[in-house]
């Protein structure tokens, strides 16, 4: 990618963040708002009537705040073509690639459950020299556990946003050639391993060490770690769909793209009413007394 282009990439990017900061604000204020509340609902009693309906209805309507806060934000930093669809069916569409996303999330619990069975098996039908030194039952399962997270955090996350903020978009009408061609694209998959590593990883480093200090350091630590946890991991979502945006929003992701509702040639000599809408070229010489 030359500089010019790089650069092009950079202004869109923060062109995008710059002109949604009442979304992205939302996104830090409102998440953890949401997360306050669903912590406070697991405190609710349920010993009358309207406690336990109560308990009911909370879930709902922290599910239906979050879905119309990823839904608006993905809006906000796409473009407007003028085909979006209202707010309420954008985050209808949402929640399907939402379930698909917690089904995949299942599925690889249950992998990672596995994964001392697995290596077990593997090392066992390793010779014996590969199992005292390459393919030992610590090696293969440190090679499945990341795996794994790769899976959980960069792959299937890769393939589910462009998805998920199309729908947002435009509803049901999601277009794959155009999506397809995102995920082909190498400028994509980068910013999801960065995402990844900053948001995710990094943060897993902030509580490997042993506490020490007084019970007073040890909770102000945590605390800060906790917040640092959250602002890198929203930073990280932020700007990831933010380039998303991005690579939706150029021409080679599909603008103008036969197929997803580009312009069609129009034949030269058919015009509105009938009429002969085209240039009236010159005619040669002689052509008067012909």
């Amino acid at each position: 990618m030359s500089y010019s282009a790089a650069m092009s990439y950079r202004k869109d990017l923060f062109r995008r963040l710059r002109c949604n900061l009442a979304w992205i604000a939302a996104q830090f204020v409102l998440t953890v708002v949401l997360i306050l509340i669903g912590l406070a609902w697991t405190r609710l009693p349920d010993k009358h009537l309207w406690q336990v309906a109560l308990t009911l209805l909370v879930p709902l309507l922290l599910a239906i705040s979050a879905l119309e806060l990823e839904a608006g934000t993905m809006c906000a930093l796409a473009d407007d073509d003028g085909r979006r669809v209202k707010l309420v069916f954008g985050a209808m569409a949402l929640l399907v690639w939402v379930a698909l996303f917690w089904v995949c999330w299942a599925a690889l619990d249950w992998c990672d459950d596995q994964i001392p069975e697995w290596a077990g098996y593997l090392n066992s039908r390793a010779s014996a020299g590969e199992r005292a030194t390459v393919l030992t039952y610590e090696h293969i399962q440190r090679w499945l556990t990341f795996a794994e997270w790769l899976l959980r955090w960069v792959i299937v996350p890769g393939k589910i946003i462009p998805y998920a903020m199309a729908s947002a978009q435009w509803g049901w009408r999601v277009p794959f050639r155009k999506i397809i061609r995102l995920l082909l694209n190498w400028r994509w998959w980068p910013a999801v391993v960065l995402a990844a590593l900053v948001g995710v990883a990094l943060p897993g480093h902030f509580f490997a060490g042993v506490p020490h200090g007084t019970v007073a350091h040890q909770i102000w630590a945590v605390a800060f770690k906790l917040v640092g946890s959250y602002v890198l991991a929203i930073a990280c979502w932020v700007l990831l769909l933010a380039w998303a945006a991005v690579q939706l929003g150029r021409p080679g992701a599909g603008k103008n793209q036969p197929g997803d509702d580009a312009l069609v040639p129009v034949p030269a000599l058919s015009g509105p009413g009938g009429r002969e809408d085209s240039v009236r070229l010159p005619l040669p010489e002689g052509g008067e007394d012909s």
